[in-house]
């Protein structure tokens, strides 16, 4: 349990999809308590994830998580959460990058893929529809050189023909080395500005939350969670977590079928 002082709370950073969220879209309930039970013992919950701040709403909404801190876009946008104001949230830090010599090299290796750029708070400007679902908010459909007329803080590269094993290969061979990438589970990769990932915009939280860095947890599943599982004091990758993700971590708990995050979270409590 927290002391009243807040000298025993921790920084519970929480990556959703393949974390609290099944693929198919679903909590547990076991897992939606666990959440609300760490964040009633008083520690500082940060949902990070690779969404959009449109996509990740109604997922802190669920939760009860009307205020603190929540990681955006891989760690490009921060926001804190505010329910007593209009649009429920005040953005906090946002780092932005020209996507232009990203995407002007993408194209020529896929032609076909489908490129979006972010609108915070809105939703998309893309090149064509994705798969429906998947993304968020407004969809506005423009030429790929609209999505670099300004500076984003997102950049998506989608290709549903290709495969994750293929994008791993393609950053290797272009050597992107100007932005920060993560690839997901499916042919699917977000551009964020170079340096910038969960960690780094976790340890802006931490600093404003006067939480001890000793006192730092994360929980994920994927690549763009690496990062965020060194820098934690204590990273747990979820049991269905490639090798190099758990690698990265210094505990594995369950798999989200097994409710994993469940487990750990369970363990904060005493």
């Amino acid at each position: 349990m927290a002391t009243e002082g807040g000298g025993d709370r921790y920084l519970v950073a929480l990556d959703i999809d393949g974390t609290l969220l099944s693929y198919d879209g679903v909590m547990a309930p076991v897992v939606h308590d666990a959440v609300r039970a760490v964040r009633d013992a008083g520690h500082e919950v940060v949902l990070a994830s690779g969404r959009s701040l449109i996509s990740m709403l109604p997922v802190a909404e669920h939760l009860g998580i009307g205020s603190g801190w929540m990681v955006c876009s891989n760690g490009a946008v921060t926001v804190r959460l505010d329910w007593d104001l209009p649009q429920g949230w005040v953005a906090q830090d946002v780092v932005t990058f020209d996507p232009q010599p990203a995407l002007s090299v993408l194209r020529h290796e896929l032609p076909d893929a489908l490129y979006a750029v972010e609108d915070l708070g809105v939703g998309f400007r893309m090149t064509d529809s994705f798969p429906e679902g998947e993304l968020e908010g407004v969809h506005v459909v423009v030429p790929l050189e609209e999505l670099w007329a300004t500076e984003v803080t997102r950049v998506i590269v989608r290709s549903p023909e290709s495969t994750s094993e293929r994008f791993h290969e393609l950053v290797d061979h272009l050597g992107l080395d100007d932005v920060t990438y993560a690839v997901g589970w499916s042919a699917w990769m977000d551009l964020a500005p170079l340096g910038v990932s969960k960690a780094t915009a976790l340890e802006q939280v931490r600093r404003r939350t006067h939480v001890q860095p000793h006192r730092t947890l994360a929980l994920g599943d994927g690549r763009n969670d690496l990062e965020m599982l060194r820098w934690a004091a204590r990273g747990v990758a979820m049991g269905h977590a490639d090798d190099v993700v758990r690698g990265a971590a210094d505990e594995v708990t369950g798999t989200i079928d097994e409710d994993g995050a469940a487990t750990v979270l369970r363990a904060l409590l005493g």
